[in-house]
């Protein structure tokens, strides 16, 4: 499935009441509670002695995709968009790939 795919067929389950600016303050609280859902797996696998629930953690993970989708969707852009916005951002931060002095030393 192509990323673009991906946001259109999401959005068919999008809440048709919501106008443009609920959809995008839905989106930002909804990654953020997913986000959320996505530590609290790994706290309990970090701290507390669970075996790490992959499973679960792919749902959160697609959680967090549908609410990206929604984002960029609030926003009038692609999910490709945004993708290729944050790869160029990175190739122009990290031309050589990670560096940790660059990452220190960040503009």
């Amino acid at each position: 499935m192509k990323v673009n795919e991906y946001q259109q067929l999401a959005m068919t389950t999008l809440n048709p009441q919501l106008d443009s600016k609920d959809v995008l303050i839905n989106s930002v609280m909804g990654l953020c509670g997913e986000s959320g859902e996505c530590i609290d797996i790994v706290k309990k696998w970090l701290a507390q002695g669970h075996e790490l629930n992959k499973d679960k953690l792919i749902d959160e993970l697609g959680d967090v995709a549908w609410y990206l989708a929604e984002a960029a969707t609030a926003l009038g852009v692609s999910l490709e968009s945004v993708l290729q916005h944050n790869v160029d951002k990175l190739k122009a931060r990290y031309p050589q790939g990670f560096d940790s002095a660059k990452s220190i030393t960040r503009k």
